[in-house]
């Protein structure tokens, strides 16, 4: 089975990050998850940073996925 990823997008380009989505969810289900977990953290942790966000979603299966993207194009 090939592996399951999700681009979470972001304004500045070197904010994108890469995660990969747990066997036990569906595409579906997984952004939902994703989006209420981020969610819940940016409400909770004011000044929040990846690493917290990246920890909590860690806790429910999710890895972060090291990635090279291409040169920004200005």
């Amino acid at each position: 089975m090939p592996e399951r990823l999700m681009l979470l997008p972001a304004r500045d380009f070197e904010r994108i990050r890469l995660i990969r989505i747990p066997d036990d969810y569906s595409e579906r289900d997984a952004v939902r998850r994703v989006t209420a977990l981020i969610a819940e953290a940016q409400e909770e942790l004011r000044e929040w940073r990846w690493e917290e966000i990246a920890a909590i979603l860690e806790d429910h299966g999710f890895t972060t996925v090291e990635y090279t993207a291409g040169p920004a194009l200005d």
